[in-house]
C-alpha cells in the first residue's frame, strides 16, 4: 500500500485548467527580435544536449489500482515519446517533411541544421570545355549567320562591294563548318538551311555587283543539289539574270522551267512568273507569243500591267480592232480602293472625326493613292498611243477613247485625255486645234478649267500675246487658288510687264502651296537677279540646286551670279561642274575660258576656248580670241587658219582678210603677203589701209603698179577729206563719221558690230596687232591684250543653260504644259 495514493479531496482535477494559458516561448512573432534564438540557429550555440537510450515519457505513469504492488506499467499509460526520442536506435524525425533537415537513418546526437549552413555553398555548375568540337562548331554557325546578316544589311544600305565579301567570307566560313561537322557527326546532321541561306545570299550579291556568271554558277549548285526542297523557284532569278544579258531564248527557257515546277495552287506566283515570260517575248519582238501569254493572264488574273503591255502588242501587230478590246480590258480592271466618302466624317461625334483624319494618310491610303495613279498613267499612256491608229483620224481615236472612258469606272478622266488632246495638237504644230480644244473646257469642274487655262495662259505667253496670257492666267488662279502651275504662270506675266516685286510675290505663293514647284523657285531667282539683290538670287539657286543635282540650268545661273558678284573663282568652280554635265556645251566652255582669261590664266583659257571652238567653229568670238592668242605668242603660222575662217564666215568684213595678210607678212612670206593684198584690193577697191600696203611693197620690190597704186591712194584719201567735211558740216555735234570707221582694218569690221562696246575693246586691241598702220618693215613686238570680251554687250539676262538655246520668255517662263499630263 505504500505505492498508493490518495487524491485529497479538496484539490478537485480540473480538466480544462490551462487550456488559455500563453506560454511565450510560442510567440513566433518575437522571434527576430531573441537573440539567443536567432545566435542558436546561426551556430551551435544552442544545441540540445545528447539524448539518451532511455524512452522518456510525457507524464508519470500511475500505477495500477490493484492491491498487487506490481510496478509494471501497461503499454497504452506509458503515453505519448518526446519529439526527436530515438526508439531502437533510429531517431524520430521532428515533421512528416523530409527537407527539414534529418534524415531516416540520422546518427543519435546529430547537430540540429535545418537550413543546411554547415555544409557551405553549392560547388558550381559544371562548364563545358570550349575547345570541344560540338562547342567549335556552334561558334562557327553564329559568325556564318553574322555574316550573312552583315551582308544583306550592306545591299539594303547600298554598298554592293561590301555584301559582297561578306556574302564571300560567309561562304568560306561555311564549308569549314561543314567539313568540321562531317568529321564530328554523320553527314545527316548538316544544316542544310544555313547552307541553303549562305548560298542563296552569295548569289544575290553577284547578281547586284553584276557579275552574272558568278551568280548563275551560284544557283546552278543550288538547284542542282536534290536535297534543297523547293530550289526550282530559283530558275526565276536564273532567267532575270538572263534577260538582263539579252539572252531571251535562255530567259524564256528558265522562266518555263520555274513554272512547271511551281504547283497550280499558287496562282499569283504563276501569273507572276507569266508576265516574266511575256515581257521577254516583247523584249524579243515575238509579239505573237506575247499576245498568247498576256491573253492568259487577263483571263485567269487580270490586272493593269499585263492588260497595258497587251495593247502594246495589238499596237505592234496593227490590229485596230483588238487594240479597242485591249483597251477596254485594261479599263474593266478593278482597283480594289474603297470610295473616298469612306474618309469623310459622317458625324460630329470627336471619336469618329479622329479616327477618320487618322486614316485619311496612313500607309494604306497612300498605297491605294499610288494605284489610281498607276491606273490612270496607264490608261492615259495607252489612250495616247492608240488614237492616232485606231480610227482615220487622230481626232476621231481620242473622241473614242473618251467616250470608253466615260463608260467606265474611271470617269473623271475623260477631261484629262481632253487636254491630252490639245497637247497633242501642240507637238503637232496646230496651236489652232489646241486653243480650241482647251477652250472647250473652259465651262468643266474647276480642276479641269485651271488646268485648261493654265495651258492657254501659257501658250499665249509663248506667243508674246501678254494681255490674253494674263486673262487666262486669272482665271486659272481664280479657279484653283492653290495651284502652283496658275501662280507660277501669273507671276511670268506680271515679271514680262516689268513688276518683278509683284512677280515676286507670285512665285512665293506657289512655293507656299507645292514647295517642290521648281518652276517657281527658278523664276523667282531670276526675278531677284533682276532686282539686283544677288545673295537672295543664289540662295533660291541654291536651294534649287539641292533638288535637281544634275540640272546644267541651276549651275550655269549659280555660276552667272558669282561673276556678277565678282567672285570668278567660285564662277569657275560652278561652270566646272557643269561641263561636266554637259561637256560638249561650246558656250560654256567659252564663258570658262573668258573666266580664266580673267585672272590671268592663259594657259587655261586657251584650253577652253579651243574646246569651245572644236565643237561650235562659227563663233565669231572665239576665233578671234585664238587668232588674237597665237599673234601674242608669235606664231603667226597658226594664227592664219583662224582669221581665214572668221573671212569665211564673214566675207564683208575686210579686217579678217587684211589680219590674214599681216600673218603671212610678220612670217616673212611676202610674195604670199602681197597676193593677198591685191585680192583684198580686188574685193574692196576703197580700203585705204590696203592701198597703203600695196604702194609700200611694190615700192620696194620695184613694180609698175606702185605709181598706180599710189594713185588710187591719194584719190581715195582726197574723197575722204570731202566726205567727212560733208558729213561734219550736215551734221550737228557727236557721233562718229563712217568716214572715219573706213581708215584703218581694225575699222572695218564696225559696220556690222560697232555698237557693242566689246567689239570695239577687241578691235582696239587688234589695231595694235602688225598689219595695221606700221610699214610691212616694222618689225616691233607689240604687247597683244587678247582678253576675251562679248561683242554682244552684257545682256540683260542669260538663258537658262547654254546647251539649250532659248529665248528670253523662256528664262522666266519655264512652265509645263498640262501638269497633270504623262511625260514622254
Amino acid at each position: 500500500m505504500q505505492n498508493v495514493y490518495l487524491a485529497p479531496e479538496t484539490d478537485e482535477d480540473d480538466l480544462y485548467s490551462g487550456y488559455n494559458d500563453y506560454n511565450p516561448t510560442y510567440d513566433t512573432e518575437e522571434l527576430e527580435n531573441d537573440t539567443a534564438f536567432q545566435q542558436a540557429v546561426r551556430t551551435s550555440h544552442g544545441r540540445r544536449p545528447l539524448i539518451t537510450a532511455k524512452i522518456p515519457t510525457t507524464a508519470v505513469t500511475r500505477p495500477i489500482a490493484t492491491g498487487y504492488g506490481s510496478k509494471t506499467s501497461l503499454a497504452s499509460s506509458m503515453g505519448r515519446p518526446m519529439t526527436g526520442a530515438v526508439q531502437d536506435g533510429v531517431a524520430r524525425p521532428m515533421t512528416a517533411v523530409r527537407a527539414a533537415g534529418f534524415t531516416r537513418a540520422a546518427l543519435r546526437g546529430s547537430a540540429f541544421d535545418p537550413l543546411g549552413q554547415s555544409r557551405g555553398p553549392a560547388p558550381p555548375l559544371e562548364a563545358k570545355p570550349e575547345d570541344s568540337p560540338e562547342e567549335k562548331i556552334k561558334q562557327l554557325e553564329r559568325e556564318v549567320n553574322e555574316l550573312v546578316e552583315e551582308s544583306c544589311i550592306a545591299n539594303s544600305c547600298g554598298d554592293l562591294k561590301l555584301a559582297l565579301e561578306r556574302a564571300k567570307d560567309a561562304g568560306r566560313k561555311e564549308r569549314v563548318l561543314v567539313r568540321q561537322r562531317e568529321q564530328v557527326t554523320t553527314p545527316e546532321n548538316i544544316n542544310l538551311d544555313l547552307t541553303y541561306s549562305v548560298l542563296f545570299n552569295l548569289a544575290s550579291q553577284y547578281s547586284a555587283n553584276e557579275m552574272y556568271t558568278e551568280a548563275l554558277n551560284t544557283y546552278q549548285v543550288i538547284v542542282k543539289n536534290k536535297m534543297f526542297s523547293n530550289a526550282g523557284i530559283l530558275k526565276v532569278n536564273m532567267g532575270n539574270i538572263y534577260l538582263k544579258q539579252r539572252n531571251y531564248s535562255k530567259a524564256i527557257k528558265f522562266y518555263r522551267m520555274a513554272l512547271d515546277q511551281v504547283p497550280s495552287v499558287h496562282k499569283d506566283m504563276r501569273i507572276k512568273i507569266m508576265q516574266n515570260i511575256g515581257i521577254t517575248f516583247i523584249q524579243a519582238g515575238q509579239y505573237s507569243d506575247a499576245i498568247n501569254s498576256f491573253e492568259h493572264i487577263m483571263s485567269m488574273a487580270p490586272n493593269l500591267k499585263a492588260g497595258y503591255n497587251l495593247t502594246i502588242c495589238y499596237f505592234a501587230v496593227g490590229d485596230r480592232e483588238k487594240m479597242k478590246k485591249a483597251f477596254q480590258k485594261l479599263l474593266a480592271v478593278p482597283l480594289e480602293i474603297d470610295e473616298d466618302d469612306k474618309y469623310i466624317s459622317p458625324s460630329d461625334d470627336p471619336y469618329t472625326n479622329l479616327v477618320t483624319e487618322a486614316i485619311k494618310n496612313d500607309h494604306l491610303r497612300q498605297m491605294e493613292r499610288e494605284r489610281k495613279a498607276m491606273a490612270e498613267k496607264y490608261i492615259k499612256a495607252a489612250a495616247k498611243l492608240i488614237a492616232p491608229v485606231i480610227d482615220t483620224s487622230f481626232a476621231l481615236g481620242y473622241d473614242w477613247c473618251v467616250e470608253v472612258v466615260k463608260a467606265s469606272q474611271y470617269v473623271e478622266l475623260a477631261d484629262d485625255l481632253e487636254i491630252n488632246k490639245a497637247m497633242t495638237y501642240l507637238r503637232q504644230r496646230d496651236f489652232n486645234q489646241a486653243v480650241e480644244t482647251l477652250k472647250m473646257l473652259e465651262k468643266k469642274d474647276s480642276r479641269v478649267k485651271s488646268s485648261a487655262a493654265t495651258n492657254l495662259s501659257a501658250l499665249y505667253f509663248l506667243e508674246n500675246e501678254l494681255a490674253q496670257a494674263s486673262s487666262y492666267a486669272d482665271l486659272a488662279v481664280n479657279s484653283d487658288r492653290y495651284s502652283p502651275a496658275a501662280l507660277t504662270n501669273k507671276g511670268n506675266t506680271v515679271f514680262a510687264s516689268g513688276d518683278y516685286e509683284k512677280a515676286a510675290e507670285f512665285y512665293k505663293e506657289a512655293l507656299r502651296n507645292d514647295s517642290s514647284c521648281t518652276e517657281a523657285l527658278y523664276n523667282m531667282g531670276l526675278t531677284y537677279k533682276k532686282l539686283n539683290r544677288l545673295d537672295e538670287a543664289l540662295d533660291c539657286f541654291l536651294k534649287l540646286h539641292a533638288i535637281l543635282r544634275n540640272s546644267a540650268q541651276v549651275l550655269y545661273q549659280i555660276a552667272n551670279i558669282y561673276e556678277l558678284m565678282e567672285d570668278p573663282n567660285q564662277a569657275i568652280e560652278w561652270l566646272t561642274q557643269m561641263i561636266s554635265i554637259v561637256p560638249t556645251d561650246a558656250k560654256a566652255l567659252s564663258k570658262l575660258g573668258e573666266l580664266y582669261d580673267g585672272v590671268g590664266d592663259k594657259a587655261q583659257a586657251f584650253q577652253y576656248y579651243y574646246e569651245s571652238y572644236r565643237y561650235f567653229p562659227s563663233n565669231i568670238e572665239v576665233i578671234e580670241w585664238l587668232g588674237a592668242y597665237y599673234i601674242d605668242t608669235q606664231l603667226y603660222e597658226k594664227a592664219i587658219p583662224y582669221f581665214e575662217r572668221a573671212s569665211l564666215i564673214q566675207p564683208t568684213q575686210v579686217k579678217w582678210q587684211l589680219m590674214v595678210a599681216s600673218c603671212f607678212r610678220r612670217s616673212g612670206n611676202y610674195q604670199k603677203a602681197l597676193d593677198t593684198y591685191k585680192d583684198i584690193h580686188r574685193k574692196f577697191p576703197e580700203n585705204v589701209e590696203c592701198l597703203r600696203f600695196l604702194v609700200r611693197f611694190c615700192t620696194d620690190i620695184g613694180l609698175k603698179e606702185a605709181q598706180e597704186y599710189a594713185t588710187k591712194l591719194k584719190r581715195l584719201e582726197k574723197m575722204k577729206e570731202r566726205r567727212e567735211q560733208r558729213i561734219k558740216s550736215g551734221r550737228d555735234g557727236g557721233g562718229g563719221s563712217r568716214g572715219r570707221r573706213e581708215g584703218s582694218a581694225g575699222s572695218d569690221s564696225g559696220q556690222n558690230c560697232s555698237a557693242s562696246s566689246k567689239s570695239e575693246r577687241l578691235s582696239a586691241k587688234l589695231r595694235a596687232l602688225p598689219g595695221t598702220n606700221d610699214p610691212y618693215e616694222s618689225s616691233s613686238n607689240k604687247e597683244i591684250d587678247a582678253s576675251y570680251v562679248d561683242p554682244l554687250g552684257p545682256q540683260v539676262e542669260r538663258p537658262k543653260t547654254a546647251a539649250r538655246k532659248r529665248s528670253e520668255e523662256d528664262d522666266f517662263a519655264d512652265e509645263e504644259l498640262g501638269g497633270d499630263l504623262l511625260p514622254e
